[in-house]
Protein backbone atom coordinates (compact mmCIF):
# COMPACT_ATOMS: atom_id res chain seq x y z
CA UNK A 1 0.00 0.00 0.00
CA UNK A 2 1.31 2.91 -1.02
CA UNK A 3 -0.21 6.55 0.67
CA UNK A 4 0.30 10.13 -1.09
CA UNK A 5 -0.30 12.94 0.86
CA UNK A 6 -1.05 16.22 -0.15
CA UNK A 7 -0.49 19.05 1.95
CA UNK A 8 -2.11 21.94 -0.06
CA UNK A 9 -0.77 25.12 1.82
CA UNK A 10 1.37 27.42 0.33
CA UNK A 11 2.09 28.38 4.22
CA UNK A 12 5.50 27.06 5.75
CA UNK A 13 3.64 26.57 9.17
CA UNK A 14 0.05 26.25 10.00
CA UNK A 15 -2.68 23.68 10.86
CA UNK A 16 -3.03 22.40 7.00
CA UNK A 17 0.84 21.30 6.92
CA UNK A 18 0.19 19.51 10.67
CA UNK A 19 -3.04 18.11 9.75
CA UNK A 20 -0.81 16.53 6.59
CA UNK A 21 1.69 15.23 8.97
CA UNK A 22 -0.84 13.13 11.44
CA UNK A 23 -2.09 11.40 8.89
CA UNK A 24 1.78 11.01 7.50
CA UNK A 25 2.32 9.87 10.86
CA UNK A 26 -0.85 7.83 11.27
CA UNK A 27 -0.33 5.99 7.79
CA UNK A 28 3.26 6.47 6.98
CA UNK A 29 3.40 7.10 3.27
CA UNK A 30 5.00 10.42 1.21
CA UNK A 31 4.37 13.46 2.18
CA UNK A 32 3.76 16.15 -0.75
CA UNK A 33 4.59 19.60 1.04
CA UNK A 34 3.58 22.01 -1.55
CA UNK A 35 5.03 24.85 0.79
CA UNK A 36 8.17 23.28 0.04
CA UNK A 37 8.22 21.36 -3.43
CA UNK A 38 9.13 24.28 -6.40
CA UNK A 39 6.64 23.54 -8.96
CA UNK A 40 6.17 26.40 -11.41
CA UNK A 41 2.84 28.03 -12.42
CA UNK A 42 1.09 25.74 -14.59
CA UNK A 43 0.69 26.99 -18.32
CA UNK A 44 -0.22 24.03 -20.55
CA UNK A 45 3.34 23.73 -22.21
CA UNK A 46 4.65 20.51 -22.44
CA UNK A 47 8.31 22.16 -21.88
CA UNK A 48 6.97 21.93 -17.94
CA UNK A 49 7.11 18.39 -17.45
CA UNK A 50 10.98 18.69 -17.75
CA UNK A 51 11.10 20.67 -14.11
CA UNK A 52 12.74 18.45 -11.59
CA UNK A 53 9.83 19.31 -9.07
CA UNK A 54 7.07 18.03 -11.83
CA UNK A 55 9.17 15.08 -12.84
CA UNK A 56 9.30 14.11 -8.82
CA UNK A 57 5.65 14.84 -8.21
CA UNK A 58 4.39 12.75 -11.21
CA UNK A 59 7.01 10.07 -10.01
CA UNK A 60 5.66 9.84 -6.79
CA UNK A 61 1.52 9.90 -7.66
CA UNK A 62 2.49 7.44 -10.76
CA UNK A 63 3.52 5.10 -7.37
CA UNK A 64 1.17 5.63 -5.32
CA UNK A 65 -2.25 3.42 -4.96
CA UNK A 66 -3.98 5.62 -3.10
CA UNK A 67 -3.86 9.56 -2.19
CA UNK A 68 -5.38 12.08 0.69
CA UNK A 69 -6.02 15.47 0.12
CA UNK A 70 -5.47 18.20 2.59
CA UNK A 71 -6.77 21.76 2.16
CA UNK A 72 -6.84 25.19 3.22
CA UNK A 73 -10.40 26.78 2.14
CA UNK A 74 -9.32 30.65 0.53
CA UNK A 75 -12.51 32.42 -0.71
CA UNK A 76 -14.74 29.91 -0.44
CA UNK A 77 -12.48 27.01 -2.46
CA UNK A 78 -9.24 24.90 -2.17
CA UNK A 79 -5.90 26.25 -2.08
CA UNK A 80 -4.13 27.80 -5.63
CA UNK A 81 -1.32 25.71 -4.58
CA UNK A 82 -3.16 22.27 -4.62
CA UNK A 83 -5.14 22.91 -7.58
CA UNK A 84 -1.87 23.90 -9.63
CA UNK A 85 -0.02 20.80 -8.70
CA UNK A 86 -3.22 18.53 -9.43
CA UNK A 87 -2.84 20.65 -12.99
CA UNK A 88 0.44 18.42 -13.59
CA UNK A 89 -1.37 15.46 -13.29
CA UNK A 90 -3.61 13.59 -15.30
CA UNK A 91 -6.43 11.20 -14.94
CA UNK A 92 -4.05 8.14 -15.53
CA UNK A 93 -2.58 9.25 -12.10
CA UNK A 94 -5.73 8.64 -10.28
CA UNK A 95 -8.46 6.50 -12.17
CA UNK A 96 -9.93 4.24 -9.61
CA UNK A 97 -7.87 4.67 -6.73
CA UNK A 98 -9.49 5.97 -3.28
CA UNK A 99 -8.82 9.53 -2.50
CA UNK A 100 -9.95 11.02 0.46
CA UNK A 101 -10.35 14.91 1.12
CA UNK A 102 -9.72 17.09 4.30
CA UNK A 103 -10.21 20.57 4.29
CA UNK A 104 -8.74 23.23 7.33
CA UNK A 105 -11.11 26.27 8.10
CA UNK A 106 -10.24 29.52 9.38
CA UNK A 107 -13.73 29.56 11.09
CA UNK A 108 -16.37 27.35 12.15
CA UNK A 109 -18.08 27.50 8.77
CA UNK A 110 -15.63 27.45 6.23
CA UNK A 111 -14.10 23.94 4.57
CA UNK A 112 -17.39 22.88 2.56
CA UNK A 113 -16.68 24.97 -0.56
CA UNK A 114 -12.96 23.43 -0.02
CA UNK A 115 -13.95 19.94 0.06
CA UNK A 116 -16.73 20.30 -3.14
CA UNK A 117 -14.20 21.64 -4.84
CA UNK A 118 -11.51 18.99 -4.82
CA UNK A 119 -14.19 16.68 -4.77
CA UNK A 120 -15.18 18.23 -8.36
CA UNK A 121 -11.39 17.95 -9.29
CA UNK A 122 -10.91 14.55 -7.91
CA UNK A 123 -13.61 13.41 -10.42
CA UNK A 124 -12.66 15.52 -12.94
CA UNK A 125 -9.47 13.35 -12.51
CA UNK A 126 -10.82 9.26 -12.54
CA UNK A 127 -10.00 9.14 -8.98
CA UNK A 128 -12.63 7.08 -6.57
CA UNK A 129 -13.18 9.81 -3.93
CA UNK A 130 -14.47 8.56 -0.63
CA UNK A 131 -17.74 9.81 0.97
CA UNK A 132 -16.32 10.43 4.19
CA UNK A 133 -14.43 13.85 5.08
CA UNK A 134 -13.45 15.92 7.88
CA UNK A 135 -13.17 19.29 8.49
CA UNK A 136 -10.43 20.93 10.98
CA UNK A 137 -11.59 23.76 12.46
CA UNK A 138 -8.99 26.16 14.63
CA UNK A 139 -10.45 24.64 18.02
CA UNK A 140 -9.90 21.42 17.13
CA UNK A 141 -5.92 21.88 17.73
CA UNK A 142 -3.82 22.52 20.74
CA UNK A 143 -0.74 24.32 19.70
CA UNK A 144 0.85 21.67 16.86
CA UNK A 145 -1.54 18.57 18.17
CA UNK A 146 -5.30 17.90 17.75
CA UNK A 147 -7.32 17.90 20.58
CA UNK A 148 -7.94 14.44 21.82
CA UNK A 149 -12.09 14.49 20.49
CA UNK A 150 -11.17 15.54 17.12
CA UNK A 151 -8.11 13.08 17.48
CA UNK A 152 -10.12 10.67 17.90
CA UNK A 153 -13.17 11.16 15.10
CA UNK A 154 -10.27 11.20 12.91
CA UNK A 155 -8.91 7.85 13.84
CA UNK A 156 -12.29 6.46 13.37
CA UNK A 157 -13.28 7.64 9.97
CA UNK A 158 -9.51 6.17 8.80
CA UNK A 159 -9.87 2.82 10.76
CA UNK A 160 -14.17 2.68 10.46
CA UNK A 161 -14.92 4.36 7.39
CA UNK A 162 -12.81 3.71 4.79
CA UNK A 163 -10.85 1.03 6.58
CA UNK A 164 -10.87 -1.27 4.01
CA UNK A 165 -9.29 1.82 1.58
CA UNK A 166 -6.78 3.12 4.11
CA UNK A 167 -5.71 0.06 6.04
CA UNK A 168 -2.93 0.38 8.88
CA UNK A 169 -3.80 3.32 10.58
CA UNK A 170 -1.27 4.03 13.63
CA UNK A 171 -2.52 5.86 17.12
CA UNK A 172 -1.15 8.60 17.83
Amino acid sequence: MSIVIFSGTPRKNGRTKIVAQILQHKLGGTLVDLSMLDLPLFNGEESQGNHPSVQWLRRVVSEADRFIWVSPEYHNGMSGALKNALEYLSGGHFKGKPTLLFAVSGGGKGGINALNQMRTVGRGLYATVAPEQLIFDPEHFEGNRLKSEMEEKLDLLLSESIGQRFMDVKSS
